[in-house]
């Protein structure tokens, strides 16, 4: 009799959360075994029908991919067996396919596996971003060739403490954390450490995204930005950008750096964002119209001339976006000095104070959420 392989949402199971642990479930020859990948989920949060977590899920993208790979070993050991004639039950897939927690490799090693994986599947920006969180524990700890029940909440601390000394903001210290436990729910998953060696059942990081500075402007500041002459190519490109993104729903600059003329449908802006693929329809203002006109030259596909057929690969993408956007946010902040703005300018500022905008007007929370494209 055929297998089934699949991850669960256990309900039989709740924990004091409301959440219920992620299982493997083997089905063969009438029996089922079960075995938690290490992973627990509000129910609202999970699709019964795919057996998947849905859009309202957190870091629905990382747990995927964590869930995938758990099937992919599981679906391998199978075919091993197949292909050597070997008889097998669910509890013996199982068992096969489990480390209890004796993996011997460190959290370095693991950090690199993860980025490996990133730029596998081409998602090479985030690939980047995951290497500079690599970078700042390796300046902090020095090494990380350590194993990762080296790694508890006074180490974290200690890491908090350290990243605001060398004055990063409260958002990018949260971020690189973020990207740790990342690596630590995949050792957990694939059972290499033990449920006790995890830091982030007491260390919440979402305690610091809280604490996260103001970062919206006034209508008022924002006509001024909208309104101000650049000078250079750049700065106007800057500007362009700023006021484009704020009167876009707050489309960030990958987004925007990214969008062909094929994504203007009549009067409107239809297109898929990067981060989450959720689909985007926006109505296109008059102004935003005048900038698509502006940088329209009939020759590139691309709406702003900041992608070019030049940029094919993942990585000539990635890095072109990450050196005009350096450059944009630099032309951005100078305007914001020039123009006594309380906060740093930058592209994202456009996006926050589209949606601070909304909220103070009233506007409910799901539905800014939806405009943004949040998953």
């Amino acid at each position: 009799m055929s297998e089934t392989v699949n991850v669960v949402c256990y309900k039989s199971k709740t924990f004091k959360d409301g959440s219920h642990p992620l299982m493997v479930r083997v089905c063969k020859d009438g029996k089922k075994k079960y075995q938690s990948i290490g992973i627990a989920i509000l129910s609202s949060h999970w699709d019964f029908k795919r057996n998947e977590p849905n859009e309202r899920c957190p870091n629905r993208d990382e747990i995927k991919l964590l869930i995938e790979q758990r099937l992919y070993e599981i679906q391998k050991t199978i075919l091993s067996n197949r292909i050597d004639g070997k008889d097998y039950t669910a509890t013996t897939i199982i068992k096969s396919t489990t480390t209890h927690g004796n993996s011997k490799m460190t959290v370095g090693e693991y950090y690199l596996t993860y980025i490996e994986n990133l730029k596998k599947e081409n998602r090479i920006r985030y690939a980047g971003m995951y290497e500079v969180s690599y970078n700042s524990f390796i300046k902090f700890n020095k090494h990380l060739d350590i194993p990762f029940s080296d790694i508890d909440v006074a180490w974290l601390k200690r890491y908090e403490a350290w990243s605001k000394e060398q004055n990063l903001s409260i958002s990018t210290i949260s971020t690189r954390l973020r990207h740790l436990r990342a690596v630590f729910n995949l050792a957990l998953l694939e059972q290499a450490i033990k449920s006790e060696c995890y830091p982030f059942h007491a260390y919440k990081v979402s305690k610091l995204s809280k604490k996260s500075a103001k970062r919206a402007l006034t209508k008022d500041d924002i006509r001024k930005v909208m309104e101000y002459q650049g000078n250079r190519p750049m700065e106007c490109l800057a500007i362009d950008i700023f006021t484009f993104s704020y009167l876009c729903a707050g489309i960030n600059f990958i987004d925007m750096a990214k969008l062909k003329q094929s994504n203007i449908q009549e009067n409107q802006l239809v297109y898929n964002r990067e981060k989450t693929k959720k689909l985007i329809i926006v109505l296109l203002q008059e102004p935003a119209m005048q900038i698509i006109d502006k940088y329209n030259n009939g020759k590139s596909a691309f709406v702003f001339p900041i992608l070019s057929n030049f940029h094919r690969s993942e990585v000539q993408i990635a890095n072109r976006l990450h050196k005009v956007l350096a450059k944009i946010n630099k032309h951005l902040k100078e305007i914001g000095v020039k123009l006594n703005l309380p906060i740093p300018l930058t592209t994202y500022v456009a996006r926050h104070s589209f949606a601070t905008v909304l909220k103070r007007a009233g506007v409910s929370t799901s539905i800014i959420s939806e405009s943004l494209g949040h998953s």
